[in-house]
């Protein structure tokens, strides 16, 4: 991914040079233009064109946004409701993921989600106990998270 997106600023560049446009529109014209020789070119390269990843990075801040709205609004209706009537709860995530970096990244998202907190990481960098707020079913949590984050961040490191 890194190789690609160099040499597309690299072609961005040469294109300046060759236009003689030293401008912000001329580096965007050649970064454009760039990227669809780039993509006609992507079976030469042995990874995946990388407006793929871009994308699934994206996907994956949109996805924690919405969960970050979700988590805010449901932690406001326990606030604001005249009974406490939470379940707090810690449950155990099996994660799929195995990179050091991809486990930071989820504990990261689940602790910035409000209501929810990762504890502890298992020696074995396979399972998360999480603390919830408020938990209805465990389960139902744990595959939350697995189609969401875990789903996502495979995605970008895949």
């Amino acid at each position: 991914m890194a190789f690609q997106l160099l040499l597309n600023v690299f072609l961005a560049v040469c294109w300046m040079f060759l236009t003689n446009s030293l401008s912000t529109a001329g580096f965007i014209t050649g970064f454009i233009a760039g990227l669809a020789a780039l993509f006609f070119f992507r079976r030469f390269f042995s990874q995946p064109f990388y407006i793929w990843k871009i994308w699934s990075v994206i996907k994956l801040m949109l996805i924690f946004i919405k969960e970050l709205y979700l988590a805010n609004v449901s932690v406001l209706k326990t606030i604001m409701s005249p009974k406490m009537n939470i379940r707090p709860g810690i449950f155990a995530f099996k994660t799929e993921l195995t990179e050091d970096w991809e486990i930071t990244l989820l504990s990261l998202l689940i602790t910035l989600t409000p209501g929810t907190l990762v504890m502890d990481i298992s020696d074995d960098r396979s399972i998360l106990y999480i603390h919830a707020m408020d938990i209805e079913d465990a389960e139902k949590a744990i595959h939350d998270i697995r189609v969401s984050f875990e789903k996502a961040i495979q995605e970008v490191s895949r």
